[in-house]
């Protein structure tokens, strides 16, 4: 048996009865293991046989020239459609009396595995030599095999792609979020180093993953590195690698995260964070495409698509010179902003829903229902921390247990954990009852703490609180303290 316990089954295209006996003589000796399961005169049977038995047959033997309007290169891009892991061996007379390295050019690029030519009309007993043509037989039996591996593994692959696309949507209705859709396509389909901008808490990282499991490299490893976590005097290492003996304590070789990387995507976030020593070298990667490892001479090439991003404005970090020039026009082919949650206020609504969603469906809870007034007060929030501070707010509702989020709870899982009056009192300008008039000091210290209150609510902190009202720190304290503000 030429394949141990495996039958080779063949479908044979051929119209002339002569070389259908022909290919069957050369057969025979291999009659226990490549059986010639259907014989058809004509491109559009076989076809129909190839789809209503998409797993049956494991090599197709095609003359070139045959019956009817499909045949030759049409007849095998056809086949390859329906089944990309059928491999075809053509027989033809076309060679007899000629090399013809175009013709069998054109034939592998339309898909052929193999060609060969039909002996002349005088020679009954083979097709053609019949070790060769037997060995073929074999060989794209098991490409075919191999082809079917990798088209399992690539299925399963693309289920996990798709499960990490799913759990990193970019949510959002907003022209804003059409637009950035649309630029994540256009990413996909380039090797151009992109450089994403943003506040943190926008999903800078998130729109990375989306370029790369979109991309060409989809398949291969996506490198997220934070560049502020790194130690300076060990990014070098953590980069690019070391050999083994490098230097005291290197007692084996390590991978740098380039190397990690390698026909994948590196992503570098927070890169205004990157020393200008590690600035220098990054350069050189990008232009060469070539590291230097530790204790190793000789440069290595690697193939990486790289993704920056940074919360900071690198255009004014390179003009303090905190910032290298040339790096950043080298990461910035192909700029993408993400602006802030609270420029894009309709996309808040979309964001609690998809995320209640999602969170309950992993705790096991029943979503919660939010009343309006409730999300009016989410709408209208700043969200200085962005998405990442949405999601902690919508675990601390969670958190509470509640069936039904009130305005009170919004605003204790916002922070703002105030009465329904005093919050009101918030944004409103309101003089009381004008049958109860109060003296104008009282007014006045009721006002600036409604006005304290306002900013602060809309403020990141109270530095900024205190910058807002154009106040020293020590000033703002003290008249919170007067206020009755903690």
């Amino acid at each position: 048996m030429l394949t141990g316990t495996h039958i080779i089954n063949v479908l044979l295209i051929e119209d002339e009865d002569f070389d259908v006996r022909r290919v069957k003589n050369t057969f025979k000796p291999f009659r226990d293991s490549i059986i010639i399961h259907d014989v058809v005169s004509s491109g559009l049977p076989a076809l129909d046989l190839i789809k209503v038995h998409p797993d049956l047959y494991d090599v197709v033997i095609m003359d070139f020239q045959i019956a009817g309007s499909l045949m030759g290169e049409d007849l095998i891009r056809e086949i390859k459609k329906i089944d990309a892991a059928l491999q075809i061996i053509v027989i033809t007379k076309m060679t007899i009396n000629i090399t013809d390295y175009e013709f069998a050019n054109s034939l592998m690029l339309a898909g052929a595995y193999w060609y060969c030519t039909k002996y002349p009309v005088d020679i009954e007993e083979y097709i053609y030599q019949p070790t060769d043509f037997v060995l073929s037989i074999v060989n794209a039996y098991q490409k075919k095999q191999l082809e079917r591996e990798r088209q399992v593994s690539n299925r399963k692959l693309q289920r996990n792609i798709e499960e990490i696309l799913l759990q990193r949507q970019i949510v959002g209705l907003s022209s804003t979020m059409t637009n950035l859709r649309s630029q994540i396509e256009k990413c996909a389909l380039s090797e151009a180093p992109v450089l994403i901008s943003g506040s943190s808490g926008t999903g800078k990282e998130i729109v990375a993953y989306n370029i790369h499991y979109t991309s060409q490299r989809k398949f291969e490893n996506f490198v997220p590195i934070n560049c502020g976590s790194i130690p300076n005097d060990l990014i070098e290492s953590e980069l690019f690698g070391y050999e083994k003996g490098a230097f005291t304590g290197a007692s084996s070789k390590k991978l740098g995260l380039f190397e990690v990387a390698n026909r994948g995507t590196i992503f570098l976030d927070e890169i205004g964070e990157l020393p200008l020593s590690a600035q220098v070298k990054l350069h050189r990667v990008i232009q060469d495409g070539e590291i230097e490892k530790i204790g190793r001479t000789a440069r290595m090439k690697v193939d990486v698509r790289i993704i920056a991003a940074s919360n900071k404005n690198l255009e004014e970090e390179v003009r303090s010179k905190r910032f290298r020039e040339d790096l950043f026009y080298r990461l910035n082919v192909v700029p993408i902003y993400i602006p802030p949650l609270r420029e894009r206020a309709e996309d808040i609504s979309v964001l609690l829903d998809y995320y209640l969603k999602d969170f309950c469906s992993d705790m096991g809870k029943p979503i919660p229902r939010i009343q309006k007034d409730a999300l009016s007060a989410f709408v209208s929030y700043t969200w200085p921390g962005n998405i990442r501070e949405l999601k902690n707010v919508i675990h601390r509702l969670l958190f509470s247990g509640e069936s039904v989020v009130t305005l009170p709870v919004a605003m204790h899982a916002l922070g703002i954990a105030k009465p329904r009056s005093e919050i009101s009192a918030i944004t409103s300008m309101e003089f009381g009852d004008p049958q109860d008039i109060l003296p104008w000091r009282l007014m006045e210290k009721r006002m600036r703490k409604k006005y304290f209150l306002f900013v602060r609510q809309h403020s990141v902190s109270d530095a900024d609180a205190a910058k807002k009202l154009g106040l020293a720190p020590s000033n703002y304290h003290r008249m919170c303290k007067e206020l009755g503000l903690k």
